[in-house]
């Protein structure tokens, strides 16, 4: 197997990944999230939590190393675009951790003496991880993993092309209604809501697609950006390049 086609593997493996500690993580916050007063006042399930906040720091690795396993093939597409798709998942990331941070604050929250303050700061980090959800999986990733992967996706004929229309047009829509939930203050009609769960299947449906596909078949064999001479993976080999 070359160099590049373990890359795919691994890029699959990754986004599969993503899925299980993202969708667990999300499970195992509903108490925390949904009712933080009575939680710090409460019994609490702080074991659950945390294994929560466990999962979305794998998570952040796992969406890091998404982008740095492809960079080096999509790179020969278009080395900004490469490049744009490493600093979304960061900047995704970022939101990501600070979610984290917010729910370990109620946590500690939780073991200290409770009160009318610590219940009021116990809200408001509730709600500093609804705003970090929003701005990165319900926004960044639509510009990151719609778009830009997407378009590098479609251009060099890395996965079956008609499947990356699920991310260009997956990408958009996660976009617009992660704006229009913006200006809402976070806090959206239930008609806004119900939209913005079926504006985001096409990117769910897209990103799971690259994480089955590349685990199991990689990347396609005839993609122009693929290396076909093996000494090209020597250092200090010539990239080989195809036109953006």
């Amino acid at each position: 197997m070359s160099r590049d086609q373990k890359r795919a593997r691994w890029f699959g493996v990754l986004y599969l990944i993503t899925f299980v500690t993202s969708i667990t993580a999300l499970a195992l916050y509903e108490t925390v999230l949904r009712h933080p007063v009575s939680y710090i006042a409460g019994a609490g399930h702080d074991n659950q939590v945390l294994l929560g906040a466990l999962l979305e720091l794998l998570l952040i690795i796992a969406n890091i190393g998404t982008a740095v396993v492809i960079f080096p093939i999509v790179r020969r597409q278009n080395e900004e675009l490469a490049l744009g798709y490493v600093t979304a998942r960061v900047i995704e990331c970022t939101f990501i951790l600070v979610g984290i941070l917010s729910v370990l604050g109620i946590i500690t929250l939780r073991n200290q003496v409770a009160g009318a303050s610590e219940g009021t700061v116990a809200y408001t980090l509730a709600g500093i991880k609804d705003w970090t959800f929003l701005l990165g999986p319900g926004w960044v990733v639509g510009w990151g993993n719609g778009l830009i992967l997407g378009y590098l996706m479609y251009r060099s004929q890395l996965v079956p092309r008609a499947a990356c229309w699920l991310g260009l047009i997956g990408g958009p829509l996660l976009i617009a209604t992660g704006t229009a939930i913006l200006f809402t203050g976070n806090d959206p009609s239930d008609a806004l809501r119900s939209l913005q769960g079926i504006a985001t299947i096409p990117e769910f449906l897209w990103e799971l697609f690259l994480g089955v596909y590349c685990t199991f078949k990689g990347f396609r064999p005839s993609s122009p950006i693929l290396r076909t001479d093996t000494r090209e993976d020597r250092p200090g080999a010539a990239p080989a390049v195809a036109p953006a």
